[in-house]
């Protein structure tokens, strides 16, 4: 499996990001995916998780209300759509399989980051 994060950026406090995933080696409707992030000197976070139909979708405390996944299986590609973002959001975002939960340690197979960084 491949995935490949793109997306990130700089941006003030309150403003938004839409960061992609895109699929590939595999039947991407057969997947859950989600995101993780991981800040320097902190904790790999879970974010977010779309299940491999889209039905079922769960969140971080930190973030529920200001992000929202999804997913298109015609393209292959999940998004993660971010809005009033804060200073704590900064992180490298990274894509990865995921099984219904957010864990830390609850993903697969990532593929490379792409930093978001909210700055004034």
């Amino acid at each position: 499996v491949q995935l490949q994060a793109s997306g990130g950026g700089v941006v003030q406090p309150g403003g938004s990001l839409r960061l992609s995933c895109a699929v590939s080696g595999v039947t991407f409707e057969d997947w859950g995916i989600g995101w993780f992030r991981q800040a320097p000197g902190k904790e790999r976070e879970g974010v977010s998780c779309i299940s491999a139909r889209g039905g079922s979708t769960q969140y971080a405390d930190s973030v529920k209300g200001r992000f929202t996944i999804s997913r298109d299986n015609a393209k292959s590609t999940v998004y993660l759509q971010m809005n009033s973002l804060k200073n704590d959001d900064t992180a490298v975002y990274y894509c990865a399989i995921c099984w219904g939960f957010i864990g830390p340690e609850d993903f697969g197979s990532r593929g490379q980051g792409t930093l978001v960084t909210v700055s004034s």
